[in-house]
C-alpha cells in the first residue's frame, strides 16, 4: 500500500509540470491557466454545451463557465444558440481558436513523445492500459463526489 502514494505523487508531478510548461509556451498566443485544454476539447467536440465540457475536463460548471467567458472575451470561442432550443448555448472555436488548435496539438504531441522517450512500444502500450484503468477508478470517485456522495476511507 505504501507504493500507491508514490504513484499518485508521480502522476501529479507529471501533470503539474506539463501544465506549467504549456501555460508558459501558450502565453505567446494569449492563453493562460489551462485554457488550452478547453480549446482542444471544443475543437474535438464542436457545438458542445458547457455542462458536457465541464464533465469531460473534470471541473465544476462554475470553473468551466469562467474559462469560457475569458476565452469568449479573447475571441477564441463563440457561443451560439441551439436552433431548436434558444436557451441551449453551443460552444464553437472562432477563427482565432481554430488557428491556435494545431499549435496546441503539436505541443501536446511533443510532450507525449518526450514523456515516452526511451520506452519500448510494449511499455508504452502497457502504461497506457494501466493509466486508463487508474483514470476509470478516479473518474468513478469523481462522479460519486460530484453527485453529492461520500467516499468511505
Amino acid at each position: 500500500m505504501s507504493f500507491l502514494p508514490e504513484i499518485l505523487r508521480s502522476i501529479g508531478i507529471i501533470a503539474r509540470s506539463l501544465d506549467s510548461i504549456s501555460n508558459i509556451e501558450f502565453k505567446d498566443i494569449d492563453l493562460t491557466k489551462g485554457q488550452y485544454l478547453y480549446i482542444v476539447r471544443i475543437g474535438e467536440n464542436p457545438g458542445i454545451i458547457l455542462e458536457n465540457l465541464a464533465n469531460i475536463i473534470k471541473v465544476d460548471k462554475a470553473t468551466a463557465s469562467r474559462a469560457i467567458q475569458k476565452l469568449e472575451k479573447n475571441e477564441f470561442i463563440e457561443r451560439r444558440s441551439d436552433e431548436t432550443n434558444k436557451k441551449i448555448k453551443k460552444i464553437f472555436l472562432t477563427k482565432k481558436g481554430k488557428d491556435a488548435y494545431p499549435f496546441i496539438k503539436r505541443e501536446n504531441n511533443y510532450s507525449n513523445e518526450m514523456a515516452m522517450k526511451g520506452l519500448s512500444d510494449s511499455e508504452k502500450e502497457l502504461i497506457h492500459q494501466l493509466l486508463v484503468k487508474v483514470q476509470t477508478n478516479v473518474e468513478s470517485d469523481w462522479d460519486l463526489v460530484k453527485g453529492g456522495g461520500k467516499r468511505n476511507y
